[in-house]
């Protein structure tokens, strides 16, 4: 026991002189080693931590070592292509883009073209010069009950809260939207005036806490949606039933962020962690879900209505469709996320291996939806990880019609990844409600710079696809991407994703890879049918 407690002391005296010679005050002396002694016997006698007890005042150290350790990583460890969960090249192209700088890059790529998974877009000997091209062209949004279809770009801003993020965050972003006419989706904590400060367009996403229509209870309420439906920047509405980062949990707003401000457009108590319920109220099956769209369509004059989710027991999702076919009621737009989604608190286990990636997820939706004789009522949206050109045209060819990004707007407005998003420190005032933080955010610079970001990737968007000889996303499809399954073997996506003939689902012709999730779909419920028959054999047994 002795040795440690000498090596804290030598460390003691070690510090107090460096001090000493730098200042050359006594005093000063004196009143650093009585604070380090104090430290020191406090951490000694103290029983909460071990290492504190062997080795005082050392120990903590490494407490400082553990803070710092991300930025030493970040900052003159990791290379171009390392870095979780986006990498430096990525990180790069979304700086450069959003400070209309330099974004090519020298002699050639750094990627290992030979590893397993290596992705890339087949180009055509007779390409497209794409300054002949629209290269912003918009995609309309709206089904046959719609009467307000909405005219979409291809890259828009996915799904975050006042809340998740600071005030000057959300006014940059909608700034930016407005100045680069691309939608800016509120997320679930409602609509705040910092999502109305620059008159963007609008999607106004409603989760399960029902934020910005809900009635004391925390019901959905009719009246207080009408209000808010009908507001000019609100352009569509979308039911969120789960997302990637955390899907089947329900929304996280730590204490620490839930400011007095944020409480009153929630219709909470501030400085309490606010956990959104994880499924709805306002329906419990299918069926319920397509009537409650439909509602919702009625009561906002014809908007367009969807939903997000992220995929989980695909019979679920295969339940949807039977209910959309038998109550003949589509959604205008699904929303599919991917299980690497995520920009704010999660918990770990959530994060990392809870819910579908979002090839795997957006192939499956586009495939159900084609295989119901839907797919030409209905538009698809993906959301998750969505960074480069080529990761918005590899989710169009995949069966996308639009994409979302969260953490792509993010870097353009200034986040250096910290990894703090949770913890209301985020340095570069994104992620945070201190005011002292989020004051650095400059608006103005920002959205600038969130404008120029989208415009730049759908622009390299357009590029690539004029390359495979195309003139218009729509006409992506899967045969264009290709990955490397092996060191031998390349597939084209729509090997490895094979597409599903329209109307195959409703004339029993699915493929056999779907034909136990269609089995097990009902649109009377969201339970798999041979969970339900186990239940009522269960139930049979016990009356016996």
């Amino acid at each position: 026991m002795a040795k440690p407690i000498l090596i804290s002391l030598l460390a003691l005296f070690t510090c107090s002189a460096l001090i000493v010679w730098i200042t050359s005050g006594w005093w000063v002396l004196l009143f650093i080693s009585g604070l380090l002694l104090v430290t020191a016997i406090h951490d000694r006698f103290q029983k909460k931590h071990a290492l504190l007890r062997t080795f005082p005042l050392l120990a903590r150290a490494r407490w400082l070592m553990e803070d710092i350790r991300p930025f030493i990583q970040q900052y003159f460890i990791e290379s171009e292509t390392d870095g979780t969960p986006i990498s430096r090249m990525f990180r790069n192209i979304v700086y450069q883009r959003a400070k209309n700088s330099r974004e090519t890059v020298p002699f050639g790529t750094r990627i290992d073209t030979y590893r397993t998974g290596y992705e890339w877009l087949g180009h055509s000997m007779a390409a497209v010069d794409v300054s002949q091209l629209d290269c912003d062209p918009k995609i309309k949004i709206g089904g046959p009950d719609c009467t307000q279809p909405y005219y979409a770009s291809m890259l828009n801003i996915s799904a975050m809260s006042f809340g998740s993020l600071s005030q000057n965050a959300l006014m940059a972003l909608n700034h930016g939207a407005a100045q680069g006419q691309f939608y800016h989706n509120t997320g679930e904590g409602g609509i705040s005036p910092y999502h109305l400060a620059g008159n963007a367009d609008l999607v106004w996403q409603i989760g399960t806490g029902y934020f910005g229509c809900r009635d004391e209870e925390g019901q959905f309420c009719e009246e207080a949606f009408i209000k808010n439906a009908l507001r000019p920047q609100v352009k569509m509405i979308e039911i969120k039933i789960s997302q990637g980062a955390k899907p089947g949990h329900g929304g996280i707003l730590p204490a620490d962020k839930n400011t007095p401000e944020i409480a009153a457009i929630r219709g909470v108590e501030p400085h309490t962690q606010v956990d959104s319920p994880p499924t709805h109220k306002a329906f419990t099956t299918p069926l319920e879900l397509v009537e409650f769209i439909a509602r919702l369509r009625e009561l906002s004059q014809g908007k367009p209505i969807g939903f997000k989710l992220a995929i989980g027991r695909k019979s679920e999702f295969m339940a949807i469709c039977k209910a959309m076919h038998q109550r003949n009621i589509t959604p205008d737009f699904i929303t599919v996320d991917g299980g690497e989604g995520g920009t704010g608190a999660a918990p770990l286990e959530y994060t990392n291996s809870i819910g579908a990636p979002l090839n795997e997820g957006l192939a499956f939706v586009d495939d159900c939806l084609h295989g119901f004789g839907l797919r030409n009522r209905v538009k698809i949206i993906a959301s998750g990880k969505i960074i480069s050109a080529f990761h918005l045209v590899k989710q169009i060819a995949l069966g996308a019609d639009v994409c979302n990004s969260a953490r792509g707007m993010m870097m353009a407005l200034g986040c250096v990844q910290s990894l703090t998003c949770n913890t209301n420190r985020c340095p570069t005032g994104v992620a945070t409600q201190a005011p002292a933080l989020f004051k650095g955010l400059v608006v103005k610079d920002k959205a600038i710079r969130v404008a120029q970001f989208q415009r730049k990737t759908v622009h390299a968007a357009m590029d690539i696809i004029s390359s495979a000889g195309l003139s218009h996303p729509d006409e992506l499809n899967r045969s264009h991407v290709f990955r490397r399954i092996s060191q031998s073997q390349v597939l084209r996506y729509d090997e490895i994703y094979p597409t599903v003939p329209t109307g195959a689902m409703l004339e029993d012709k699915a493929p056999k890879r779907h034909l136990l999730h269609l089995h097990e779909a009902d649109a009377n419920t969201f339970a798999p049918r041979n969970q339900i028959i186990k239940i009522a054999n269960i139930a049979d047994v016990s009356t016996v």
